[in-house]
């Protein structure tokens, strides 16, 4: 299977060589990596540069952006501005951080799961994250999510989802969108990927009401955001981020947003959100 990958980089000479490092190492080679350099100031071209030079499937695309932190809309921005130079020859597309280490057989499994259920939309291992020495899981993962560090997609799964969206909540809409239109989902727990700065490290005051934002766009409708909300801050150990969650919510409702979704991908959505909800109250 062909792996084309694009991966977003702001400021990330420290770890994008290991990313890169960890890519070239594996046991089967994507076809073609693009590092979108998105308005960096340290020296992330550079060291892309350095392995250019050795591996000819890698490239950079040099962007200028603002450097404001805005989840979700910057990095998929960053995203098409590498995807756009790529051609269609690919059967799997990926999305990968700029701080991540890959086990050396991570794309050849991914592969063969690919391989073994036409059916599979997307596919990912789990992050781990370091703390005290040691490598842990991080907390925000879950067995029935991908997470936005590290999405693969086959390619018709990609296209049926209309690719990705540019905003906050993108890497939670890709699956329900995959599930809308009868993809499955796979996490494999024994591909372990370090993760070298945790989600939502830098995020900032005005970016966490952009969260409850989000599930308005998505049409969870009131209960299902209020309940969304208080899992998430409780995750977060910080359950002032609920009251910044509703606040977002009920911004976006008075504003009267546009939602990303249909209404009947709406429906589909709640329906899928209330079923894993009640499922996880043994009901």
């Amino acid at each position: 299977m062909n792996f084309y990958i694009v991966i977003p980089a702001h400021n990330e000479a420290d770890s994008i060589g290991l990313t890169l490092e960890s890519l070239c190492k594996q046991t089967l080679l994507p076809k073609k990596v693009v590092i979108v350099n998105d308005h960096s100031t340290d020296n992330t071209r550079i060291v892309v540069e350095a392995y250019i030079e050795k591996h000819p499937w890698i490239s950079i695309v040099n962007v200028q952006s603002s450097d404001k932190h805005l989840p979700g809309s910057k990095i998929i921005n960053a995203f098409y501005k590498g995807y756009y130079t790529l051609d269609e020859d690919y059967d799997i597309m990926c999305k990968f951080d700029a701080d991540l280490i890959f086990p050396e057989n991570y794309l050849e499994t991914i592969s063969n799961h690919f391989n073994a259920n036409s059916t599979l939309g997307m596919a990912a291992g789990f992050c781990y994250i370091e703390k005290d020495s040691k490598w842990i899981l991080e907390d925000l993962t879950n067995k029935d999510h991908i997470r936005g560090a590290l999405k693969a997609y086959r390619k018709q799964c990609f296209l049926d989802i209309g690719k990705l969206k540019p905003d906050m909540g993108w890497d939670t809409i890709d699956e329900l969108l995959a599930k809308f239109n009868h993809w499955e989902i796979l996490t494999d727990e024994s591909l372990h990927v370090k993760h070298l700065k945790p989600t939502g490290a830098s995020y900032n005051k005005a970016s966490k009401y952009m969260q409850g934002e989000a599930m308005y766009k998505m049409r969870y409708g009131f209960s299902i955001t209020a309940i969304s909300a208080l899992k998430l801050a409780m995750k977060k150990k910080n359950l002032s981020l609920f009251n910044d969650y509703m606040s977002g919510y009920f911004k976006a409702k008075k504003e009267n947003i546009e939602p990303l979704v249909s209404p009947e991908q709406g429906v589909f959505i709640r329906k899928i959100r209330w079923k894993g909800m009640l499922k996880k109250f043994g009901m």
